[in-house]
């Protein structure tokens, strides 16, 4: 019998998606807390990533935020503060598909139902200057992790459902928009070609989250809504990489405000 997938690279050969896996965020939360000798406690409904860790470090340096003590995942903290009246818990630092989609699984299975990433972006096809946000409606899957939750495509796409009770959320406040953007997980080899042909599917920005993120919501039938914070075009210009006020904080927070009181 031949191979199937004889001539593909692994990342491509015998994932079997629809197959349930062996090892469970369940089972990992259980011996954590088993080692940790910690009571298993829900996390908050609605839980927010921070690849960049400013908005964590803010809220903390400002005193909002407190410790949640029963977060037992090995290689993150969580944090959890209010937020016009919505209980957030944010998980900071969480870099790359991978590393979110980890602690996406972990958040899910302790309690959370709706998971909001902001992360920073690098501009792809300028719409002005930053700072913006882009609310991703559709990643490119130029990443690793989306493989292994969905066959091979070349976009991975936000929860319909969700964007659809989005419209008009962002009419007021910081500069919103919807579009697509590049998940890579090789932050230093976005060469020019590559920007070239990004630019050229109609993409706006690339981040290193949203595909793996969002192929885990759809084969999990998870809610997830991913956006980016474009704040920079590559080191490419002097003064790059300046978020705003608070290090953007305030801006984001405000973005996340109006998707809680929509979704949550």
């Amino acid at each position: 019998m031949s191979d199937p997938g004889r001539g593909l690279p692994p990342i491509l050969r015998g994932k079997h998606v629809d197959e349930a896996s062996a090892f469970t965020p369940e089972s990992l939360l259980r011996e954590a807390r088993r080692q940790k000798g910690a009571a298993a406690v829900a996390v908050p409904r609605i839980c927010l990533l921070d690849p960049d860790g400013d908005i964590v470090r803010q809220l903390c340096a400002g005193g909002r935020a407190r410790r949640h003590a029963g977060w037992v995942c090995y290689h993150t903290e969580m944090w959890v503060f209010d937020l016009d009246g919505h209980e957030i818990g944010v998980v900071g630092c969480a870099v790359g598909a991978s590393f979110a989609v980890l602690v996406a699984e972990e958040l899910f299975a302790s309690g959370c139902a709706l998971l909001i990433s902001v992360t920073s972006a690098g501009q792809i096809a300028p719409q002005g200057p930053p700072p913006y946000f882009i609310v991703i409606d559709r990643a490119l899957r130029d990443e690793g992790t989306s493989y292994h939750y969905l066959p091979p495509a070349d976009w991975a796409m936000a929860p319909g459902a969700l964007l659809a009770r989005l419209e008009g959320a962002f009419d007021e406040g910081p500069r919103v928009l919807a579009g697509a953007t590049w998940t890579t997980d090789a932050p230093f080899r976005e060469t020019e070609n590559a920007i070239a042909a990004a630019r050229a599917q109609g993409i706006l920005a690339v981040e290193m989250e949203a595909a793996g993120l969002y192929a885990f919501a759809r084969a999990r039938g998870r809610s997830v809504i991913c956006l980016a914070h474009v704040t920079n075009q590559m080191g490419r210009v002097d003064g790059d990489f300046e978020k705003g006020e608070a290090d953007g904080t305030a801006d984001a927070l405000a973005v996340v405000a109006r998707i809680a009181a929509r979704l949550g």
